[in-house]
């Protein structure tokens, strides 16, 4: 039975933390393992400021970062996840947690592995939980078991 593990990042110090847990957990269930970058919607969030930027502008940076996410997944990947045996990679914009949650359901993955605690300045839940939203709606929410590897303990990057 093949297993697929999915394992969203934004690429940050903190999310990579996350990438020896992913590589353990592949070799040990031989999984698939499908790594996941979630860009934010511009067009969402900038419609509060009238026409500028426009919404020409606010796409050719949301095209120029999604291809500079697909040459950072494609570098982490080949460099770092040599040793599974299969590796897919997707880049999607929207809500996060929301777009996580979508895509562990479309690719039928059996965990989602994540840092609790990103980019994120923003702590949700009791003081001192040290889940970030992100990670709290997930665990909160998801279909399949999550792991959540805590960045400030955890051994790696």
């Amino acid at each position: 039975m093949e297993h697929t593990i999915l394992w969203p990042t934004e690429m940050s110090t903190s999310s990579l933390k996350a990438l020896p847990h992913v590589l353990s957990l592949a070799e040990k269930y031989s999984s698939t393992v499908v790594v996941l970058y979630v860009a934010p919607d511009l067009l969402s969030l900038f419609p509060a400021y009238g026409n500028y930027p426009s919404a020409e502008h606010i796409q050719r940076f949301q095209d120029w970062e999604a291809d500079k996410a697909k040459k950072g997944l494609q570098e982490i990947c080949s460099k770092e996840l040599n040793a599974c045996r299969n590796v897919t990679f997707k880049v999607l914009r929207g809500d996060a947690a929301q777009e996580i949650l979508k895509a562990a359901r479309e690719e039928g993955v059996d965990m989602i592995v994540l840092s609790s605690r990103g980019h994120s300045f923003d702590t949700v839940g009791t003081v001192g939980s040290g889940f970030g939203s992100v990670a709290k709606k997930v665990a909160e929410e998801s279909p399949v078991p999550v792991v959540l590897i805590n960045p400030d303990t955890s051994g790696g990057q």
